[in-house]
């Protein structure tokens, strides 16, 4: 039996110290990619990138029309996605959560947050791009609807089911409508939960590029026009990344670092709304 238990423990220490190495070994990589930006993007770093358009080449300039053209759009496609996943998501969870319809758009749903967010690009394209003729800030809003949606729907029908049933009871016994019952009393015990979901969405379409390069595509100059192409900081940080200029590329490096951070704010704050939740 000795013996036995020693095995045990033995399997058990290296099965412990694989998993500490395979959590070290992705730990490090995580750090190393975030000096490189840092060290990069900090370089490069100045008041002139939010207040100065895009330069030519060998010019000096900033980022400020991509970084109000990516406000913009992330703006816009939260303001029709929300919406839309949150009365969705009501759907499922307050009055067909037993019916087979829930189940259909539960399985849609869960195959939209996996597709890859090329193909709603894609897909945007042959509906509003094509017929439309030309490319446009609305039709990039579009997509990142589209990539929204899904996350809210999915945030909202589990923040709604774990609201206890005694609120929606007691509530009904009061005589209050089922829909003031829901807006009033679960609305607000899931709001916290329903915030962070609208936050992982927003953080989530904040760095998508592959949507936009058959939607919005970009704009060398500044535009606040919908309906003409626009720009945006995921795609000039993919054209300048990819151009042979210093100054562009230094701009590429700035402009990743402002999108970094602002997600990484955006995650913060949606765990500090979740951990709020908890007793």
């Amino acid at each position: 039996m000795t013996s036995r238990y020693a095995a045990r423990r033995r399997r058990n220490r290296i099965m412990m110290g694989l998993s500490l190495a395979a959590t070290l070994m992705g730990l490090a990589w995580l750090v190393v990619i975030l000096a490189v930006l840092l060290w990069e993007g900090l370089s490069g770093l100045s008041l002139a990138v939010f207040t100065e358009m895009t330069p030519p080449p060998g010019g000096t300039g900033g980022l400020l029309n991509p970084i109000v053209g990516s406000l913009m759009l992330t703006i816009l496609a939260v303001l029709i996605g929300t919406p839309i996943g949150i009365l969705a998501g009501t759907y499922m969870a307050e009055y067909g959560r037993y019916d087979k319809l829930t189940s259909v758009v539960r399985f849609i749903n869960d195959i939209l947050l996996s597709a890859p967010s090329i193909v709603v690009g894609l897909f945007i394209y042959e509906v509003m791009v094509a017929p439309m003729g030309h490319f446009s800030g609305l039709a990039g809003a579009v997509a990142l609807a589209v990539i929204v949606i899904p996350v809210v729907v999915r945030t909202t029908e589990d923040m709604l089911i774990l609201v206890p049933n005694e609120l929606r009871e007691a509530a009904a016994a009061l005589g209050t409508p089922r829909a003031f019952v829901i807006t009033t009393v679960c609305y607000r015990a899931a709001k916290a939960g329903m915030i962070t979901g609208v936050l992982l969405a927003t953080a989530r379409i904040s760095g998508e590029t592959a949507p936009l390069l058959f939607t919005a595509l970009s704009n060398q100059f500044w535009s606040s026009n919908l309906n003409a192409p626009m720009a945006s900081l995921p795609m000039v940080i993919f054209q300048f990344a990819l151009s042979p200029y210093k100054d562009w590329q230094m701009l590429a490096w700035t402009g990743a670092l402002i999108i970094t951070f602002t997600v990484l704010s955006l995650s913060i704050i949606a765990r500090a709304l979740a951990a709020s939740r908890k007793p």
